[in-house]
């Protein structure tokens, strides 16, 4: 029985996981190590210290389903939206852009809620956070995996979903099983850096703006600010609203270094200027993106995925790399498609056909 690692639990991770349980039915043994405090990745979903039913977005906004994956993907989309995870986003957000054939869809519960939902479909997956990985060996045909904490674990096959610059990071033997075409292929993929903001206020508190969320374009630290109750339309008088702020690509990267209560500090000032009238909230988070989204070029602050992007990819997109194949140690994750639902979606289902043959056995 195969024992397989995956090292990230976002949205690439989640789903790979889900689609190694539903091909290797019980022959696999899989587990999912995430550095952080929970799933989610930069599809995050925050809680209110003091109502955790009050949650806000400080990931990926909403999900756009373009024309060229409506199909290729429709069975992914229709599931979510058959369990309810996803709905259309009928919310009015201002500064929308949008492709023909293209429309978008939101997450009642919180966008985290699409990587829960994949993480319970891995039946008997070991799911663990707080768990940094810092070195990989390849130790008697098997992959020896260390974390900052705990003894080293022994596994078949290793795959790593985290940002590109994260797995060029790690130590052991995978820096020499890296050959020199391929880092310098993992070395062109860069990401941009964002702050978010995550305000929550009293139940019973009004926000008075026309809009459930706003592109904004004539400001040099916020980019986008969301009602994010508003936009999920889950209003009630229950629970207190939210709002979420992302901020530019400039701003983030000229702040990335300082420490996260000045900046917050800064936004919020900022933030004040735009909207005088917006009540005090009762508390607030805030959050460095240091690596965000990937995308190319032409797709730079179109789309809701721009919050948090790759700025370039891997060439050519492949989806996933293979960095040893006797045993499997992949790469995968947005850093070889691009930042959004789809491409996180492809980069999966690629992982899942290379490791065909193991799944087999």
């Amino acid at each position: 029985m195969s024992r397989i690692l995956i090292v990230g639990a976002g949205l690439t991770g989640s789903l790979c996981a889900h689609l190694l349980r539903r091909e290797g039915a019980g022959r696999l043994q899989l587990a999912v190590w995430d550095k952080a405090q929970g799933a989610g990745g930069r599809m995050s979903t925050s809680r209110c210290p003091s109502d955790p039913k009050c949650t806000v977005d400080l990931g990926a906004q909403y999900i756009t389903v373009t024309s060229d994956y409506a199909q290729k993907h429709k069975l992914f989309h229709d599931e979510l939206v058959a369990k309810g995870i996803l709905k259309p986003l009928n919310a009015v957000v201002e500064g929308i852009v949008m492709k023909d054939g293209s429309y978008n869809l939101v997450t009642p519960h919180g966008v985290s809620s699409i990587v829960k939902h994949y993480l319970s479909q891995s039946a008997g997956a070991d799911v663990c956070y707080e768990r940094h990985v810092t070195q990989i060996n390849l130790r008697d045909g098997k992959w020896e995996v260390s974390c900052k904490s705990g003894s080293p674990e022994t596994f078949d096959v290793v795959v790593l979903t985290m940002p590109v610059p994260q797995i060029l990071q790690l130590e052991g033997d995978i820096g020499k099983l890296i050959n020199e075409n391929q880092r310098r292929q993992l070395e062109t993929v860069s990401y941009s850096s964002r702050y978010a903001l995550g305000l929550f206020y009293e139940a019973g508190t009004q926000i008075d703006v026309p809009w459930a969320a706003k592109y904004i374009t004539d400001n040099p630290c916020i980019r986008f600010i969301s009602i994010d109750n508003k936009k999920r339309n889950v209003e009630s008088s229950d629970i207190g609203p939210s709002l979420v702020v992302h901020t530019s690509v400039p701003f983030g990267v000229e702040h990335l270094e300082q420490e996260k209560d000045e900046v917050q500090h800064v936004i919020l000032k900022h933030l004040e200027t735009m909207l005088p009238n917006l009540p005090k909230p009762k508390s607030v988070k805030c959050q460095k993106w240091r690596y965000s989204q990937v995308v190319t070029s032409t797709q730079l602050f179109l789309q809701p995925w721009t919050l948090l992007r790759v700025t370039e990819a891997f060439p050519d997109c492949p989806g996933q790399i293979t960095l040893h194949s006797e045993p499997f140690l992949l790469c995968g994750g947005d850093g070889f498609t691009h930042s959004n639902f789809d491409g996180c979606t492809e980069s999966a289902v690629r992982i899942v056909e290379t490791l065909a043959s193991c799944l087999k056995n």
